[in-house]
């Protein structure tokens, strides 16, 4: 094809070559449909794709590169997609009252082959801020979704882009719709191709991808597919080009050590004792998401701001190995099996003496809440976009999970030097595994005013050593 330049701001890629990937033929049977459960038809209601980029350190030349592992890499996708075939599939949108499905028809993904001519690698894996925008030059486009003369649309769920840095490295960059599966099964995606790329075959776990085990019993599907038709088609037609960013914020990676989460952990029980209160869940992930949210809110007192407005977190529990209706779902289910829990607390509230306190408490009651009665929460899937939209500017969405192990992704020549979601803005704060576990416990990233920035650390910083003096004080005096 002819090399084109894409300019983002300081970085230029030039595109070497696209292909198009899909599993070996006759791998999968021609036609095969999958049906949406009720936990994928509410991501139809907000076109929006997920963005995951990893970086590699490869010393070589791009000759070595693109004659010695790209084609290991192409091999290696099409073994993988006979297994994950619906990422090398469509999803189709019929008009009502046909229902949307994932069809698979000797299809295949966007795979681009790209080369960085201005960005130094080194720059983008370091842990100084960024501006935001610096890995949106890397991320694919998907395919423009087609209309069929019956008005069905044809949506492709995934695009691919490798990208060389001449004798320093490589990044995989991958664009796709959340309507075909979550971040656990991405993932299962990711390391599977990793793994039959490094020739690790004892690695590899199969995906289950029976959707006939998530039953719906109180009619979800029908009630979020209303919302489904009722939407514009029009929106549908931009998906996968959406980069959402502010142009005026950078990004930063904030790592917690075993300390840090220990001292959070400890902090937060001693305040309950002394309210005479039991938290009924106390994880890494409700004090990283009490600290973290405390902390922004802070940021932005420096801003006129109502104490008494109520202020939201937005996180999701995965309900594989939970019983969602009487059938357990098992580890390794490839759709989406998330639930949504939303925390309300008063501004005053999380600005005050006891801030990460109150927010452990009622972040923990909620994630215990989602625990016990999954399918309760599950009704409130279709309402989380329609909340996001009206009171978004108030809300903080936790995306990813430090229990997704991103960092294990290795094709062969070690864990990424980087990770991280591509989608990153204001109102979304990511979590993650750390490369370099002996160091932290869990990375937090986060988007923030170039004006903020050092302000937020600033206050990280003072929320941290005032659990320390705190934790000094109760071991020495007894004092809670």
């Amino acid at each position: 094809m002819e090399n084109k330049v894409m300019n983002h701001d300081d970085t230029v890629v030039k595109v070497i070559e696209q292909f198009q990937v899909g599993p070996p033929p006759g791998s999968v049977p021609s036609p095969t449909s999958i049906s949406l459960s009720f936990f994928d038809v509410p991501y139809l209601c907000m076109p929006i794709t997920c963005k995951r980029i990893f970086f590699y350190e490869f010393p070589y030349s791009k000759t070595h590169f693109l004659q010695k592992v790209l084609p290991n890499l192409k091999q290696s996708l099409s073994l993988t997609l006979k297994h994950f075939f619906h990422f090398s599939s469509n999803i189709v949108f019929p008009q009502k009252p046909q229902t949307p499905h994932i069809l698979y028809s000797c299809d295949t993904l966007t795979f681009i082959v790209a080369e960085s001519t201005t960005t130094n690698l080194d720059n983008l894996v370091s842990d100084t801020p960024k501006d935001v925008t610096c890995f949106h030059a890397f991320v694919p486009m998907l395919p423009s979704p087609r209309a069929l003369e019956d008005g069905t649309l044809l949506i492709p769920p995934m695009a691919i882009q490798v990208t060389i840095f001449p004798n320093s490295g490589f990044a995989i960059c991958i664009n796709f719709s959340h309507v075909v599966v979550d971040g656990k099964g991405f993932h299962h995606f990711m390391k599977f191709w990793a793994s039959v790329c490094g020739s690790k075959e004892n690695n590899i776990v199969l995906p289950s991808h029976d959707r006939d085990m998530i039953e719906d019993p109180n009619g979800l599907k029908a009630i979020f597919l209303e919302t489904v038709w009722n939407s514009p088609r029009e929106r549908f037609m931009s998906l996968g080009h959406n980069v959402l960013s502010d142009n005026n914020h950078v990004r930063l990676t904030f790592v917690l050590t075993r300390d840090h989460v220990d001292n959070l952990k400890k902090y937060v029980s001693t305040k309950c004792q002394r309210h005479g209160l039991e938290i009924s869940h106390l994880s890494t992930f409700v004090v990283t998401c009490s600290l973290f949210w405390v902390c922004k809110i802070k940021l932005e007192q420096d801003i006129k701001t109502n104490d008494d407005e109520e202020l939201y977190l937005c996180f999701w529990l995965d309900c594989r190995t939970r019983n969602i209706g009487e059938l357990e779902i098992p580890s390794t289910y490839f759709g989406n099996c998330l639930v949504n829990g939303i925390v309300a607390i008063k501004r005053s509230k999380l600005v005050g003496q006891n801030g990460i306190f109150e927010a452990a408490i009622a972040i923990g009651s909620k994630v215990r809440e989602m625990q016990s009665e999954p399918y309760k929460c599950a009704e409130r899937l279709k309402s989380i976009f329609s909340e996001v939209a009206t009171i978004g500017h108030r809300m903080l969405r936790i995306a990813s999970s430090p229990k997704l192990d991103v960092y294990e992704t290795d094709f062969g020549w070690g864990k990424p030097k980087l990770s991280e979601v591509v989608h990153l803005h204001s109102q979304l704060v990511s979590l993650s595994d750390c490369r370099d576990k002996e160091d932290g416990i869990i990375e937090v990233g986060v988007a923030l005013g170039r004006t903020q920035i050092h302000k937020f650390n600033t206050i990280l910083e003072e929320e941290l050593a005032n659990i320390v003096v705190t934790l000094f004080f109760v071991k020495s005096y007894g004092f809670k």
